[in-house]
């Protein structure tokens, strides 16, 4: 079969068509694969705002929580203190005085009392909690072992414990009470103490 020049032209011209097919799908690929890192780079841009947006909602909340803990502590330790001054009369342990936020700072070390309370042959350390936890009472006997070190004027005196909260998490009254602390806890528009009449408390250092 011979080819003639009009074959020839015709085969150029068929060639020339399906280049320019290849041409235009690669540039409709081209325009799609744009499109889509548009999209992405749309999507990436709407993601970080949203990021930042919680970010900063998360450390305004933890803020204001913050701020509510601090009032919400000073207030129980506004209720606890003077309600341990008639409180621990029925103990048998009179109260001389009654100071809210004792720090003292030792070696670089710093303990901070909430309610400590004292007479003429006692002192009394409280730790006040809006929520009372087994690691709040622990926490409370390690300041008590190291007490003496921070407050030596007080060496003359017995040392008790004593932990108060207006919720209690569960066992952790029973185990302060094993471990010869006061139990102190919101009842109505009072404070009370939840030991029994059969408690005694540790005498956390005797002279």
């Amino acid at each position: 079969m011979t080819t003639t020049a009009d074959d020839v032209w015709k085969l150029l011209a068929e060639l020339a068509e399906a280049q320019k097919e290849t041409e235009r799908c690669f540039q409709e690929t081209e325009r799609r694969f744009q499109e889509t890192e548009r999209r992405f780079q749309e999507t990436e841009r709407i993601l970080k705002e949203q990021s930042l947006k919680t970010d900063r909602q998360i450390t305004r909340v933890s803020q204001e929580i913050g701020n509510l803990g601090g009032k919400w502590g000073r207030f129980v330790e506004n209720m606890v203190a003077p309600a341990c001054e008639t409180l621990f009369l029925n103990r048998q342990i009179p109260v001389h005085q009654v100071s809210q936020r004792v720090k003292k700072r030792l070696d670089g070390k710093t303990l901070e009392i909430d309610v400590l309370v004292t007479n003429e042959n006692h002192v009394l350390v409280v730790e006040v909690k809006s929520s009372l936890s087994v690691d709040d009472v622990k926490e409370l006997i390690k300041n008590l072992t190291e007490f003496r070190q921070f407050f030596p004027e007080y060496n003359h005196k017995q040392l008790y414990g004593a932990v108060a909260g207006i919720e209690i998490e569960e066992g952790a009254d029973k185990y302060a009470y094993r471990q010869g602390l006061f139990v102190l806890a919101q009842r109505g528009e009072n404070v009370a103490i939840l030991n029994d009449t059969e408690f005694q408390p540790k005498t956390w250092y005797d002279p």
